[in-house]
C-alpha cells in the first residue's frame, strides 16, 4: 500500500459524515450552490487554489506540486427530480423548483454524492502527502451532468484556458455491483443520447363532439406505440438502440379535447449511423401521425440535449486498470462492454484533445449482491441508478472510491524523487 494512503483511515469518519450530508441535501442541475460551497470550503482548507462559478456552479481546484504531469480528476455534483424511498435516516426530504418552475422532489439517485465525497477524499490525500508525488492535479467538480449541459458549460467558461491543461482526464461512476469490484471498459463505454421534445398540434373542442376537433391526445398515443417499432422493426439485431417516451403532457379537463400534446423522447445509440436513422424515423412518424389525423400544422420537434458517446482511450484505460489491480489485488478489476446509459464526461477529454478514462465501481453490500445474483433476482433486489430506492452502502464504497481515484491519478503523476522536498 503506497504511503499516500496512510492517512485514509483517519479521514473516513469525516468523509462518511460528508457523504450523508450531501445525500440529505441534493440539488438539481445548475442549482448546486450549497454543494459547491461545501466543496470550495474543503479544498481551500486543504490548500488548493480554488475557483468557483465555473460554468455556472462548477468548482475547480488546482494543486501544484513541482514539475511533472497535469492530471484532471472529475466528479459530478447534481441530483435528480426523484422522491427518495430508501428509508435511510439521512434520506433526502428536499424539494426544489425545476427549470420549468415546477416544484419537484430531489434525490441523489445516481451516486453523484459518492463521486463528490470520493474526489474530496482523494484531494485530501494529495494535499497531505505532497512528498509522494509531483506534478499538478486539477480537481473538477462539475454541475449539471444529468441535464447533459454541465461539461460543455465549464468548457465554454474557459476550463482549458483558465486552468492548467491536462495530459489525461479521469473519472469514475458508482453503480450496481459488489463494493470492492471495479470495472474497466476499453473503447466505447457509454452510448450517445438525445432528448427531444415533440409538440403535436390539434384543434381543441368539446369532449362530446370529437368530430369537430382534431385530437392531439390520440395522435400522441398512436405515436408512442409507433415509436417502439423503431427498435423492433427498423433496427438491426446487432445494433443497440433504445427509444423511450418519458413524458406525455396534454389537456387540463376530461371533457375538453386539448389543442396540443407534447412528448419527451429519449434516444440512446452507439453509432452515428444508428442515431441518424432513429432521428429520421421519429420525424417521419410524428409528421405521418399529424397528417393522418388532419392536424392543422406539422409537429414541432426540438432537441433539448445531445450527448456524444463516451469513449475510453484504450491504452489509458489499461494503465488505470493496472494501477487498480496492483492496489486492490487479483480479480478486483473486470472488463465490461458498452453501456446504453450516457454521460457528458467524454466532452472534457474530447475538448481538451487528450485521453480520458471513466471506470465503474460497485456500491452494494457484497453479500447482498451475491445472494441476489445466485437467486437470479438482480433486477428485483438490486436497485439501479435513478431508482428511488438507490443508495450505495457507505462502506466500503467510499474507501474504494477514494483509493481508486487516487491510484488512477498516481499512475500518471511523477513519483517524488528521493531527497527532493515538495
Amino acid at each position: 500500500m503506497p504511503a499516500i494512503f496512510d492517512d485514509l483511515d483517519s479521514l473516513l469518519p469525516d468523509l462518511e459524515y460528508l457523504y450523508k450530508d450531501l445525500h440529505a441535501h441534493p440539488e438539481l442541475a445548475f442549482q448546486e450552490k450549497r454543494t459547491a460551497s461545501v466543496v470550495a470550503g474543503r479544498l481551500t482548507g486543504q490548500g488548493w487554489e480554488v475557483t468557483t462559478g465555473v460554468g455556472g456552479t462548477g468548482v475547480v481546484g488546482v494543486l501544484r506540486n513541482g514539475d511533472g504531469p497535469v492530471v484532471m480528476l472529475r466528479a459530478d455534483m447534481d441530483a435528480l427530480p426523484v422522491r427518495e424511498e430508501t428509508g435511510l435516516p439521512y434520506a433526502s426530504r428536499v424539494t426544489a423548483l425545476d427549470d420549468q418552475g415546477v416544484r419537484v422532489p430531489v434525490m441523489h439517485a445516481c451516486g453523484h454524492d459518492v463521486h463528490v465525497t470520493c474526489l474530496l477524499g482523494a484531494c485530501a490525500l494529495f494535499a497531505a502527502r505532497r512528498e509522494e508525488w509531483r506534478g499538478t492535479v486539477v480537481a473538477v467538480f462539475q454541475p449539471a451532468e444529468e441535464s447533459g449541459l454541465g461539461a460543455r458549460a465549464m468548457v465554454a467558461d474557459g476550463l482549458f484556458e483558465r486552468f492548467p491543461k491536462p495530459e489525461v482526464v479521469l473519472g469514475q461512476h458508482v453503480g450496481p455491483g459488489p463494493a470492492g469490484l471495479l470495472a474497466k471498459v476499453p473503447g466505447l463505454a457509454m452510448g450517445a443520447t438525445d432528448n427531444l421534445s415533440v409538440r403535436l398540434f390539434g384543434r381543441g373542442g368539446h369532449g362530446s363532439k370529437p368530430e369537430s376537433a382534431v385530437d392531439p391526445v390520440l395522435m400522441a398515443a398512436n405515436l408512442v406505440t409507433r415509436l417502439q417499432t423503431i427498435v423492433s422493426r427498423e433496427t438491426a439485431a446487432q445494433d443497440s438502440v433504445v427509444v423511450t417516451v418519458g413524458s406525455l403532457h396534454a389537456g387540463t379537463a376530461a371533457a375538453v379535447i386539448p389543442a396540443e400534446a407534447e412528448l419527451g423522447i429519449n434516444v440512446r445509440t452507439f453509432s452515428p449511423a444508428a442515431r441518424e436513422k432513429v432521428m429520421a424515423a421519429i420525424e417521419r412518424f410524428a409528421k405521418a401521425e399529424s397528417l393522418a389525423a388532419g392536424a392543422p400544422r406539422e409537429p414541432e420537434i426540438v432537441s433539448r440535449c445531445e450527448l456524444p458517446a463516451t469513449v475510453n482511450e484504450p491504452a489509458a484505460t489499461e494503465r488505470v486498470a493496472a494501477a487498480h489491480g496492483a492496489l486492490f489485488g487479483p480479480g478486483t478489476v473486470v472488463e465490461l462492454g458498452p453501456n446504453t446509459a450516457s454521460e457528458d464526461f467524454g466532452v472534457l477529454g474530447t475538448e481538451a484533445g487528450v485521453p480520458s478514462v471513466l471506470w465503474f465501481f460497485g456500491g452494494n453490500d457484497p453479500k447482498e449482491f451475491e445472494a441476489a445474483f445466485l437467486a437470479d433476482r438482480l433486477a428485483e433486489d438490486i436497485p439501479q441508478n435513478h431508482s428511488p430506492q438507490y443508495a450505495p452502502v457507505v462502506q466500503p464504497t467510499l474507501s474504494v472510491g477514494v483509493r481508486a481515484m487516487t491510484a488512477a491519478a498516481l499512475a500518471y503523476l511523477a513519483p517524488r524523487e528521493p531527497g527532493v522536498r515538495a
